[in-house]
């Protein structure tokens, strides 16, 4: 398949691009400091470009089959603006323009799925981003917004602690209240979650949070 990147030089981006080259994918990536990623591959597009630049996106998601998003918002406190939200907006406008449906992406269990059950997690995670992380929060906020609200066909991780340890292999998937999820999940193990839905059709325009 052809997929592409965004978010390719962050934590987790590194290792959804070396996941998607080893299992023979075509992979684009847009970013603006093409150093950062440090992957050679003969099945590797690197495009220079901003989320703002509505050219270079759209010129990313041409041709594709589908999109991850890596993309996580900072967790400064003087982080001011939308750049994610805003770029994730032109994404959305460019996917459409381009006929891409699918969409994989990140966000938190502060926010709720619809399949959701009351669960102690949307209650104190919100309370503790707005205090700890606001900016994040309304970042995140937006992100997913903008991608629920459009008919492309999503599914949207919900990630509470990612680490750095090494993957484990076990991952859990579903929605508060009805399955056994927790909190704390490698890097490695989240990017295999959302390579994985390329194929997997379980959650199709729907939410999961997913742990180790």
């Amino acid at each position: 398949m052809r997929i592409t990147v965004f978010g390719a030089t962050g934590g987790i981006g590194r290792h959804v691009i070396r996941q998607l080259l080893n299992e023979g994918h075509q992979v684009t990536a847009l970013v603006r400091t093409p150093a950062k990623l440090a992957i050679a591959d003969p099945d590797l597009t690197i495009l220079t470009g901003a989320l703002s630049d509505r050219a270079a996106v759209e010129q990313a998601i041409t041709g594709a089959d589908a999109v991850i998003s890596a993309l996580g918002p900072s967790l400064r406190r003087s982080a001011t603006g939308t750049p994610l939200t805003d770029g994730t907006r032109i994404i959305v406008a460019a996917m459409r323009e381009q006929k891409v449906a699918r969409f994989i992406g990140l966000a938190t269990p502060s926010l709720a799925d619809p399949q959701d059950k009351t669960h102690w997690k949307h209650k104190v995670l919100p309370v503790m981003a707005r205090l700890m992380f606001p900016s994040a929060l309304t970042e995140l906020t937006g992100m997913t917004e903008v991608v629920t609200d459009s008919d492309l066909d999503y599914t949207i991780a919900r990630i509470t602690n990612p680490t750095n340890k090494p993957a484990t292999g076990r991952i859990r998937s579903g929605f508060l209240g009805h399955d056994c999820v927790g909190s704390a999940m490698t890097r490695e193990d989240i990017s295999a979650f959302l390579v994985s839905q390329l194929t997997d059709t379980r959650y199709r325009r729907s939410m999961p949070a997913i742990s180790n």
